[in-house]
């Protein structure tokens, strides 16, 4: 068999199947109908298949046409990505890659990840976001940010205020895997011992907003066991919660290396068998995955996480 195609006709076969139409998808790729017809009747040709059925909004892929794609795709993808990564070795990633950050700069190793962004992408400019973790997919799907650090898993919910978004919207990798303690003012070792998740619902909480991975983690805990948390107040800092604990407030949730910390400090009591364990991890949209500068930035992520 002679030479089947070339990378042109490859993309014209892949726009043709994904818009279901010959017109639309000679606008989508800038040129004229005539001559995606033509390349089509080649392809045709070449393979000895039939790729497409005619139907009244334009046309099918039939199976050997739909079978083809899955390769024709894998060759452009292939294609794609190869580039990505010659760009990225010559240093020729430019523009600007918008971030969302949560939490300390430390905990997510921040300064890491933009040293090396400085040192491989010199011409890459940086702009962080910061905010809270159900901020990130929301922002995301708003075209706010290209790229964001992410606590807990996105397809839980809870961080959506309407209806929420396909998961498999989300290009998302897992970074770590830590643990969050429940904490409460010095003097409450008695108060707490013994309660279970129920009985520490009763007492005074410091709660966090909707976009908190704190109120989705606690969420679950309290709703699996059919009660509700006994909330006195809400904050959406976590030093400010931790300030809160430490001045008598209540309860609250706190990663475990803080924990640890306030309480060989200010002697706050972490609450025996009140945890939780989630992860942080790095995402953005999965059509916008293989853009230059955000699969820059997963390369980069997974790199300082020796993934």
């Amino acid at each position: 068999m002679e030479q089947i195609t070339d990378l042109r006709t490859l993309r014209s076969f892949v726009t043709v199947a994904r818009e279901g139409n010959v017109s639309r998808a000679a606008d989508v790729l800038g040129l004229t109908q005539p001559a995606i017809s033509l390349q089509m009747k080649r392809l045709a040709e070449r393979t000895e298949l039939t790729l497409f059925v005619r139907t009244a909004k334009g046309v099918d892929l039939t199976p050997d046409g739909a079978a083809l794609l899955v390769k024709a795709e894998q060759v452009l993808g292939a294609l794609e990505d190869f580039r990505q990564t010659a760009r990225r070795m010559k240093g020729t990633v430019r523009g600007t890659l918008k971030l969302g950050t949560v939490i300390d700069p430390d905990f997510i190793r921040l300064g890491q990840f933009l040293h090396e962004m400085i040192a491989v992408a010199p011409d890459l400019r940086t702009q962080l976001t910061h905010g809270m973790s159900g901020d990130v997919p929301v922002r995301l799907l708003r075209g706010e940010i290209d790229a964001g650090y992410f606590l807990g898993d996105p397809s839980d919910g809870g961080w959506w205020s309407g209806q929420e978004p396909d998961p498999s919207a989300f290009h998302h990798t897992v970074l770590t895997k830590f643990k969050y303690r429940v904490v409460a003012p010095a003097g409450w070792r008695n108060r707490t011992a013994g309660l279970g998740w129920s009985g520490l619902a009763s007492l005074p909480w410091i709660a966090t907003p909707p976009a908190s991975v704190h109120r989705r983690l606690l969420d679950a805990q309290f709703g699996a066991l059919g009660v509700r948390q006994n909330e006195v107040a809400v904050v959406d800092q976590e030093s400010s919660m931790l300030a809160m604990v430490r001045s008598g407030v209540g309860l609250c949730l706190c990663r475990e290396s803080l924990a640890l910390y306030e309480e060989q400090a200010h002697g706050i009591v972490i609450v025996d068998g009140a945890e939780v364990e989630t992860t942080l991890g790095f995402m953005s949209l999965a059509n916008r995955k293989a853009e230059p500068s955000i699969g820059l930035a997963f390369d980069l992520v997974g790199k300082i996480w020796n993934l």
